[in-house]
């Protein structure tokens, strides 16, 4: 009999969120802007579900808001990408609520969807690009941000598999995400208050298919606050 409910719906968790005070990070073009530690890895428990990850999410704060680290392996082709068409581009799709509040079905001003891409954007639709959307059926639409005020940038990166020579066809692709989601960008932001937030995330990928933090494509996440997980905000 097929399984109607993933077993990772039948759990709801609480992911800590650590401290990270230097982010973003004052560095040079060729260094990172932010740089997570372990323990901000959002774990999403797929092997629950019988799947396995090929993307590593991490998210930390500060007070002035949030950092975001996502690092995808495994990709024997370069990610795909088009500013024009955002919906089919390889990248981190994030939504996140500042105000937790699971126990409604639509999404409030508090509720904020944002995607982060590693190419397809600028005149040669090489360069990396973000966006910001509205949430289908919100009862209010969280105030967009001005995007140029978010750091952000993105590294493409090819690394030898292991026991193998660097030769064409041999190396494992993909690319890594950095930004951060100042609290100008996050309506409610204000950890001292409201120390949990919901949290989603989803992860395409045109080779790799799709990596969620809890539930699919079977369930209307990208509307519904109530299948969110929690985000808290821990300090030392």
């Amino acid at each position: 009999m097929p399984q109607i409910v993933p077993n990772r719906f039948l759990v709801r968790l609480c992911h800590p969120c650590p401290f990270v005070k230097d982010a973003p990070r004052d560095t040079d073009e060729d260094e990172y802007l932010v740089e997570l530690p372990e323990s901000a890895r959002l774990d999403n428990f797929a092997a629950l579900d019988e799947k396995q990850n090929f993307a590593d999410v991490r998210v930390a704060w500060n007070d002035f808001g949030l950092a975001v680290q996502v690092e995808v392996t495994g990709k024997s082709q370069p990610p795909v990408g088009d500013a024009d068409k955002p919906s089919g581009s390889d990248g981190l799709r994030l939504w996140i609520d500042t105000r937790d509040a699971r126990a409604g079905h639509r999404g409030t001003r508090y509720c904020h969807q944002f995607a982060f891409f590693p190419t397809g954007g600028g005149a040669d639709k090489e360069e990396p690009f973000l966006t910001q959307s509205k949430i289908n059926r919100a009862l209010q639409d969280a105030p967009m941000a001005n995007l140029a005020d978010v750091p952000f940038r993105a590294h493409l990166n090819s690394r030898p598999v292991a026991g193998k020579a660097p030769l064409h066809g041999r190396s494992t692709k993909g690319y890594r995400l950095e930004a951060f989601l100042p609290a100008a960008a996050l309506s409610g932001f204000d950890p001292q208050e409201h120390p949990r937030l919901g949290i989603y995330y989803c992860v395409r990928d045109q080779e790799l298919g799709d990596q969620f933090l809890s539930v699919g494509w079977d369930f209307p996440f990208g509307e519904d606050p109530s299948l969110w997980a929690v985000l808290e905000l821990v300090k030392g």
